[in-house]
């Protein structure tokens, strides 16, 4: 996990708001392949591939948050 303890935050966060939200018309993408997902519409193999795409930076910013947060609860001795 060194590597994502590396990463600038805001980097994560531009990444995750301009890749992640791509197109932004009509609606974003990756919002629109959520709901395929639950509404089970996300069959395409190009369509399972733009949800990893366009997830992956969102994925990345959780992660990368809740390492955050971990490091700081054993710095504070918690």
């Amino acid at each position: 996990m060194k590597w994502i303890d590396e990463i600038p935050v805001g980097y994560l966060v531009l990444a995750a708001l301009f890749f992640g939200l791509m197109p932004f018309t009509p609606e974003p993408h990756v919002w629109e392949k959520l709901k395929m997902l639950t509404g089970g519409a996300l069959v395409r193999p190009l369509d399972i591939f733009d949800l990893l795409l366009h997830g992956t930076p969102w994925v990345l910013l959780g992660v990368k948050l809740w390492r955050e947060w971990q490091l700081r609860g054993q710095a504070d001795g918690s």
